[in-house]
């Protein structure tokens, strides 16, 4: 039996030692070259990106300490919550007719940058757009409620002002035009009402255009610092802790942060709330230009020395660059000091000026560089309320496309009937009531010489070159 015992155990030593063999083997040799697992979505096929894992020994290792900017950041930033009146029914009944009682409560939160020791705060428009209240909560937990002095919806940017007896702590701001590609930045704000969070990351990416699609030209700052719902509004500040930019969106399949951050650039957002403290709204300066940014296929086309700028397919007449001599088939390169290598960097730098301000435009013409001083005006867009539609002046390019003499173009649609006819947007007016129109003051004198009931005809040329004749009725 003894025997037996030792035998058995000998052969329990050698089974177990083979399976140990064999498992290190299969580890070492198997395993190891195995083909990762692919994880499968319903959604886009898509590199899967991983944020880099940015830490205190990542930063000692590149020379950069983030405390001191951190803490001059943090007593600067607030948390600010929209408040909105709100029904809430009690019976399926008052469901259905709308009734219910009544009450108002906190339906969004975001972030807001002090910037100045008398309590202006600028924050996000999309944070506080439609509250009955703002209330604001400082590094130190005491609560404001704020004014909305004015806002830039198409910039996404708010200003907000708070009275404090005390002078509050404030982030100054730095220069967004002097940031570079690669240099470290803080992103500072309250993701998912966690208050006061810092993260770090780089700067990706300047002058980016999230959508080049829509008529809205952006030109944001791109960050791989970590944003999410409630950082809106936060800081984008530089190792001096000096703010270059609104942290405002994020570009996500899944709403939370996977890498890609956008803030509007400080020298944009200061622009517009001194234009709102000075003017009570936004003082914007346009050249009067319409193009794209370069492709490979119009080089070579047009056998050009360079691959970056602004190609210009048409001058707005009547507007600066129009009585600068800027003409269509030219090639922005450098607006001032500006390198202008795509249209969201001409843009990004027009939108720090006002009217009237006098830029020197860098043209490429026929491989020959001139200089042109133009002087910015204001926008020549006129709403037209009781047709549902904003006009522009026409460039010479437009009234080519669309075979027309003269006339305006319909910029934009204000109002939702107006929406559905999507294809109407930058088709010609030609004509108001049997009246020819030139510019967007012939448009304005005729509509204010209309009564408010009296029906209005305008002749429209479509895309296909077609005239088409439109009655409004009140």
């Amino acid at each position: 039996m003894k025997k037996m015992m030792k035998k058995f155990t000998s052969l329990l030593v050698v089974a177990l030692l083979a399976g140990a063999i064999t498992l290190g083997a299969y580890t070492l040799f198997i395993e190891h070259n195995a083909p990762q697992k692919i994880v499968e979505t319903t959604a886009i096929p898509a590199p899967v990106y991983t944020p880099p894992a940015y830490s205190a020994s990542t930063a000692a290792a590149s020379g950069v300490d983030f405390t001191e900017a951190a803490e001059k950041s943090l007593h600067g930033v607030v948390h600010v919550k929209n408040v909105q009146e709100y029904r809430r029914p009690r019976n399926m009944m008052e469901y259905f007719r709308g009734g219910g009682l009544q009450g108002k409560g906190i339906v969004g939160a975001g972030s807001g940058v002090i910037i100045s020791a008398d309590g202006y705060i600028i924050t996000n428009n999309h944070v506080i757009d439609g509250a009955i209240e703002v209330e604001v909560t400082l590094n130190d937990n005491r609560k404001f409620t704020a004014d909305v002095v004015g806002s830039d919806v198409t910039a996404d940017i708010a200003l907000l002002k708070i009275e404090s007896d005390d002078t509050l702590p404030y982030i100054t701001f730095g220069d967004s035009d002097a940031a570079k590609v690669g240099e470290w930045v803080l992103a500072v704000g309250n993701p998912f009402n966690l208050t006061s969070t810092v993260t770090a990351g780089i700067i990706s990416a300047k002058a980016r255009d999230i959508d080049e699609t829509d008529l809205n030209v952006q030109s944001f700052i791109q960050t791989d610092a970590a944003i999410n719902p409630g950082n809106s509004g936060g800081a984008l500040v530089n190792t001096n802790g000096e703010l270059i930019g609104i942290n405002t969106a994020i570009t996500s399949q899944t709403g939370s942060y996977v890498g890609y951050a956008f803030a509007v650039p400080s020298n944009n957002a200061r622009k517009i709330v001194n234009d709102i403290m000075e003017y009570g709204a936004v003082q914007k300066g346009i050249l009067g230009v319409q193009g794209g940014s370069l492709t490979p296929e119009l080089t070579e086309k047009l056998d050009l020395p360079t691959s970056e700028g602004v190609y210009i397919s048409g001058v707005e007449l009547g507007s600066g660059a129009d009585k600068a001599g800027v003409q269509r088939g030219d090639i922005i390169t450098m607006v001032d000091n500006i390198q202008v290598n795509k249209f969201s960097d001409l843009t990004g730098y027009v939108n720090t000026k006002r009217p009237n301000d006098v830029v020197q435009v860098s043209i490429l013409r026929d491989k020959d560089q001139i200089v042109l001083p133009v002087t910015l005006v204001k926008p020549t867009a006129f709403k037209l309320d009781r047709l549902g539609i904003e006009v522009k002046n026409a460039t010479d390019r437009d009234l080519e496309v669309f075979n027309a003499d003269s006339g305006v173009v319909i910029s934009n649609l204000i109002n939702p009937e107006m929406r559905r006819y999507n294809n109407l947007i930058g088709a010609i007016i030609a004509e108001i009531d049997d009246e020819e129109v030139k510019n967007v003051t012939d448009v304005e004198r005729i509509m204010n010489s209309k009564s408010s009931n009296e029906p209005i005809s305008i002749v429209v040329y479509d895309r296909s070159g077609e005239r088409n004749r439109f009655i409004f009725k009140d």
